[in-house]
C-alpha cells in the first residue's frame, strides 16, 4: 500500500499502543513501510531520567511521563502536518494520556491496542535484548492500562496474531477511519 492521495484527506497519525512487550514497534514499522511514511519511536523521546528510572526497575509517575507525552505528541503532529501521514509508538496506557498526546498533536490520532496475554507478553520481554525496560514492570503497566472505550477512535488487536495479519487488520480499519477524520 502506497501513501494515501493527502490533497483529498486530512493530515493522519496512527498511534500503535500497548504495554512493554505487546509488539507495538513491530507493528508501527510494518505500517510505515506499507503506508510509505514516517515512523516515529516513542520510546526515543523520553528524557534521559525517565529512561533511567525504568531500567532501576521503578514505574514512572504521571508527572514523569507529560513532558515525555508532550514531545512526542508535538512530533507526531508536525510529522503528520508535514508528511500528510506518520506512525508512531507510545504506550498510551491511560485515557488521559492518549488525550494528551492528541492535545499536543494539535490534530485528531487513531490508536492501535495490542492487547495480549500476560505470559505471552513475558515472555517477549525476556527474549528482547538491549531494551532498558525489565520485565519486573509488566505487572504495573497491566495495572495502570485503560483499554480504550467505544468514544474513542481505537482499534484493538489480539497481540498473539501473525504480524501481517495485525497489519493488515490495522490498515483496512486506518483506511476506513481516514475518510471520517475532521479536515
Amino acid at each position: 500500500m502506497m501513501r494515501p492521495d493527502s490533497t483529498n484527506t486530512a493530515p493522519c497519525a496512527i498511534v500503535a499502543m500497548g504495554v512493554s512487550g505487546s509488539g507495538k514497534s513491530t507493528l508501527a514499522e510494518c505500517l510505515a513501510t506499507r503506508l510509505d511514511c514516517a515512523f516515529l519511536e516513542g520510546d526515543a523521546f523520553h528524557g534521559a531520567a525517565n529512561v533511567a528510572k525504568m531500567r532501576a526497575g521503578h514505574p514512572l509517575t504521571d508527572d514523569d511521563r507529560w513532558p515525555w507525552l508532550d514531545r512526542l505528541g508535538a512530533a507526531i503532529g508536525t510529522g503528520a502536518r508535514d508528511g500528510g501521514i506518520v506512525v508512531a509508538t507510545c504506550s498510551a496506557l491511560k485515557r488521559t494520556y492518549r488525550r494528551r498526546l492528541e492535545s499536543a498533536a494539535a490534530l485528531p490520532l487513531l490508536f492501535v491496542l495490542l492487547d495480549g496475554d500476560v505470559d505471552a507478553l513475558a515472555a517477549r520481554m525476556e527474549r528482547r535484548a538491549g531494551h532498558y525496560m525489565p520485565a519486573s514492570l509488566l505487572d504495573s503497566q497491566i495495572a495502570t492500562l485503560e483499554r480504550p472505550t467505544p468514544d474513542e477512535r481505537a482499534l484493538t488487536l489480539d497481540a498473539v496474531r501473525p504480524q501481517d495479519a495485525l497489519c493488515d487488520a490495522a490498515l483496512a480499519w486506518i483506511d476506513e477511519m481516514r475518510g471520517a477524520l475532521p479536515r
